[in-house]
């Protein structure tokens, strides 16, 4: 017999990935709560829990803090590669990357009611994507970025192939800001995820709006719908 309360989370959950546009990845630095309060302002949806290096502990006692003040401001809260820590902290789900667990193992662990992101880099690892396992998909890196070292650009043709081939959500990402937010989203992109063009940003609520407000002004596409 399901559990009401957890299908009910997990309906809610997924609406509010479908309504997200803007989606911020960020470490757990001590200065956290300042940056979500100020990004989630300016229209941050979704948030990414990132550091590679933290231990499970210490990554699950960041995650649960942000996971609760996530919850009090309307933004989801998604820990990146370890599905046990965003299960333990409360997240919303959480994110791997093509090297990381195999996502059929992570959704395994986690049953049904969190989301799962997966990173892709070229069109068969889009197409692979399964709506069954996957909520959500990054696509990328658009542009060449230092928070992924080694990992060439896939520039705008790959949003293009998204834009038309994928059959989750997907979020645009990879060296995006406010200045080159146009030709992505006249490629076929309706949400964008970003690091430094909000955590790095003088006024992060100001950021946040900029990027807000032209994902506003375009309507999201259905999916497979751009040609």
């Amino acid at each position: 017999m399901t559990d009401p309360g957890s299908d009910r989370a997990e309906i809610e959950r997924r609406a509010r990935l479908t309504a997200a546009r803007l989606y911020l990845v960020c470490p757990p630095t001590p200065g956290l709560p300042a940056l979500l309060r100020s990004a989630i302002a300016g229209g941050v949806d979704i948030v990414q829990l990132r550091d590679k290096h933290l231990s499970d502990d210490e990554l699950a006692a960041s995650a649960g803090a942000a996971s609760s003040l996530c919850e009090q401001l309307g933004a989801l809260l998604i820990v990146n590669d370890r599905p046990l820590v965003a299960r333990e902290a409360g997240a919303d789900g959480v994110h791997v990357g093509q090297d990381d667990m195999d996502v059929a193992e992570v959704r395994a662990l986690l049953g049904p009611d969190m989301l799962i992101g997966l990173s892709t880099h070229a069109p068969a690892e889009i197409d692979a994507a399964d709506p069954a396992v996957v909520d959500y998909i990054g696509v990328g890196p658009i542009h060449q970025t230092p928070t992924k070292p080694g990992r060439p650009a896939v520039g705008l043709e790959l949003i293009r192939y998204a834009a038309s081939h994928a059959r989750v959500p997907f979020f645009a990402i990879g060296g995006l800001r406010a200045d080159n937010l146009t030709e992505a989203l006249d490629a076929g992109a309706s949400r964008v995820c970003v690091l430094r063009a909000i955590a790095a940003a003088e006024d992060p609520e100001t950021a946040a709006r900029a990027l807000s407000e032209q994902l506003a002004a375009r309507p999201p596409r259905p999916l497979g719908s751009f040609s």
